[in-house]
């Protein structure tokens, strides 16, 4: 698999990205911090997936020649396109994705829409919209494939979200039987729960709430978020993540027991993810590592089938 460059020509960015001038951008993300690239190489898992597994979030990054990163981004990322990121799907045996519109294309999602269009039904995908979007536009992104929109709450990708603007957009956008992808702090999440209990339209909860493992199964976070998933029927988990929640280090299986809990927790309302390529994780993990989590995470096949195949079919509307 060929290395990813991590240079990229931010003068050349500039000159792309809103028509703004040098001293603009300096302020707006022409500065953002370079962050690590993928592991290119990728090893072939000992755990064998079933037909028609889908890696439920995951990420294309640029080219940035063809989609410049948006001037408002927290941080560059090294260009992570399509052709590399099949390559990595091929290598660990993963048919189907949910490609997840990252922060760095800010409201452009033709890194995803296009993806979408070349995979012929292998992809669905999550964008960013705003209360700016039109109606128009929503069509647009549903009859290309988009089944959801993302709000990061993380204080390093931009933090909390105008919560009236947010309550705005999930009006409008059950209308087109999207779901709401949440990235939360995990000290948010007790605060959430009334919210999530109350929203018209299923969401779904990023990288098993974010929680650290060294807290521990019985911290408040993660005990209001396995309860919160046992019991609402509208929320979805994403057991995503592991690199970023492990005390320990590769291969993360101290993060085995969170995902037991929350598959216990909500057997039908869990789908499995890479996070390919592993944005601003302090530990890069290598995804074949990552697919064989799954044996572990569900010991039961008939589990694993239903975390890999059946939920999300029905959550993101794959052909079953």
């Amino acid at each position: 698999m060929p290395h990813i460059s991590r240079r990229t020509c931010l003068s050349g960015l500039a000159a792309t990205l809103s028509g703004l001038p040098l001293a603009a951008m300096a302020q707006t993300g022409a500065t953002a911090p370079m962050i690590m690239g993928p592991d290119p190489n990728v090893k072939t898992p000992t755990f064998k997936a079933p037909a028609g597994s889908v890696d439920s979030h995951t990420h294309i990054f640029g080219p940035n020649s063809k989609y410049p990163y948006w001037a408002k981004r927290s941080y560059t990322p090294p260009d992570a396109p399509l052709e590399l990121f099949e390559e990595v799907h091929a290598k660990i045996g993963v048919e189907r994705a949910v490609l997840v519109n990252a922060t760095v294309h800010g409201p452009d999602n033709r890194p995803v829409t296009d993806a979408i269009a070349a995979s012929k039904g292998r992809y669905k995908g999550v964008a960013n919209v705003s209360d700016t979007t039109t109606d128009k536009e929503l069509q647009a992104l549903t009859d290309a494939g988009v089944v959801g929109c993302r709000f990061t709450f993380l204080a390093r990708l931009g933090g909390r979200p105008d919560m009236t603007g947010f309550n705005k957009i999930v009006d409008r956008v059950k209308a087109y039987g999207w779901h709401v992808d949440l990235y939360l702090e995990p000290a948010m999440i007790p605060e959430f729960v009334p919210l999530l209990r109350a929203l018209p339209l299923p969401y779904v909860i990023d990288h098993m709430g974010a929680v650290k493992a060294s807290g521990g199964l019985e911290q408040p976070p993660f005990q209001a978020l396995v309860e919160l998933m046992r019991t609402d029927e509208k929320g979805w988990i994403k057991i995503t993540g592991p690199e970023r929640m492990s005390a320990t280090g590769a291969p993360f299986t101290d993060t085995v027991p969170f995902a037991q809990a929350l598959i216990a927790a909500a057997p039908d309302r869990c789908v499995w993810g890479t996070d390919w390529p592993h944005p601003n994780v302090p530990v890069m993990p290598n995804d074949g590592d990552l697919v064989d989590l799954v044996p572990l995470y569900a010991p039961d096949a008939g589990q694993r089938h239903k975390l890999l195949v059946d939920n999300p079919v029905r959550l993101f509307g794959f052909p079953s």
